[in-house]
């Protein structure tokens, strides 16, 4: 049995049972809440204490990546520049979107009650912060304090230092150091993969305690959040057709009609890498891109490029927040989508779920946000997954179109 549909029988079994003593015996189902609310918590806390060293390792790796590409030419850095550009808006896109799509749900106040409890609720509602706050604290004054405190963003900062830093000394040293992190990466993962081998029960316990407490107030939270990210990827896909028409010079029917196949093979294997024949054939036989660009951008948008990615961090904490009936500033909102597009560059190439949690974690707590609902959210992910495939092959080649052109208009002067 794949792990997917493991997790998706441990949320319908908690799902189901949650209700039933909801509906039969409320005193019954508060105690049994209380009784597996903490086997789900501890599941949590597994995932949860590898986030710092991952994180670190991951933002470190993909700043020296992206130099060492960069540093092959002038397609490699003009395509890592639309890269960051597309990303920054769709995070950015997401951070005014999202919250505005939410108020128009009416939400259940026992929701949050249900979800944690009202410390921790009350905790995440104190950790609005001013703009100034929030830009002292963007670099930390102790690194080592940042990741004890599972501060991420200033964490993120010193990585983002300590990488560009790694590229200005010699490369056998700097080799030593990128191989000693992606040591500790794979490492994490492979711990990451073993807690999740237990995702079933975890989310089975989250799932049951919460639905025992809320009642159908949670299944129709998970319909919202489902219905928000298929909503803000589709949103997200169709805005990278004007993108291939102003900036990459294209007919919209043309480009529209040439990327459906490789749109097709997104949707049917949920892989941009197993999209990547399909798109290579389109660029070069449908659209006529230089074979030289095609053959150096869409692999690289492959390794280092998911339009959604930012678009589900930041609409996952906007659904926590929305939840919890935490109004989002403006400060915490930037922080999550800057933050966003930064972890989104240094996590492409990890698998599935190890993905969900080792990205959306860190999004989540820099915006001061509780995290326990993201067990759950990781459960029924897999569904707008679809819509979130189709989103980044389009972009793949909305960019790729981008580049194309900027190269064709380069190459008689050249």
């Amino acid at each position: 049995m794949k792990p997917t549909t493991r997790v998706m029988l441990g949320l319908a079994f908690g799902a189901v049972i949650g209700l039933m003593l909801a509906w039969s015996d409320t005193s019954l189902a508060t105690k049994v809440a209380a009784t597996v609310q903490p086997i789900g918590k501890l599941w949590l806390n597994a995932l949860q204490m590898t986030v710092v060293p991952l994180v670190l390792s991951l933002v470190i790796i993909g700043v020296t990546t992206a130099s060492d590409t960069a540093s092959s030419g002038r397609t490699a850095r003009r395509a890592l520049l639309v890269f960051v550009i597309l990303l920054s808006f769709g995070s950015f896109f997401t951070a005014l979107a999202a919250p505005a799509l939410l108020s128009l749900v009416p939400r259940d106040p026992a929701l949050a009650q249900a979800l944690s409890g009202p410390t921790e609720a009350a905790a995440a509602v104190a950790a609005s912060t001013s703009w100034s706050s929030a830009l002292t604290a963007i670099i930390p004054s102790n690194a080592i304090a940042a990741a004890a405190q599972s501060a991420m963003l200033p964490l993120v900062v010193f990585a983002l230092f300590f990488g560009f830093a790694l590229t200005r000394i010699e490369k056998p040293r700097r080799d030593l150091v990128v191989d000693f992190f992606q040591a500790i990466a794979d490492a994490m993962i492979v711990i990451v993969r073993w807690v999740l081998w237990a995702a079933p029960v975890g989310v089975f316990a989250l799932v049951l305690a919460v639905c025992a407490q809320s009642g159908l107030s949670m299944v129709s939270a998970l319909g919202v959040y489902i219905l928000l990210q298929c909503v803000l990827y589709l949103a997200v896909t169709v805005m990278m057709l004007p993108v291939a028409v102003y900036w990459g010079g294209e007919g919209i029917r043309k480009f529209a009609a040439a990327i459906l196949p490789a749109q097709v093979v997104a949707a049917s294997t949920q892989s941009s890498l197993a999209s990547l024949p399909a798109m290579l054939e389109i660029a070069q036989r449908r659209l006529g891109y230089s074979p030289q660009v095609t053959a150096l951008v869409l692999p690289m948008a492959v390794s280092l490029f998911r339009i959604n990615s930012p678009v589900q961090y930041v609409s996952a904490a906007a659904f926590i927040a929305w939840a919890y009936g935490i109004d989002l500033s403006a400060a915490q909102l930037a922080t999550g989508a800057a933050l966003a597009v930064i972890i989104s560059c240094g996590a492409v190439g990890l698998p599935g779920q190890v993905s969900y949690m080792a990205t959306n974690l860190p999004v989540t707590q820099a915006m001061g946000l509780p995290i326990a609902p993201l067990g759950l959210l990781l459960a029924v992910d897999t569904i707008p997954d679809v819509f979130a495939t189709v989103g980044n092959v389009t972009a793949d080649l909305a960019a790729t179109s981008v580049v194309a052109t900027q190269s064709g208009k380069e190459r008689p002067s050249d």
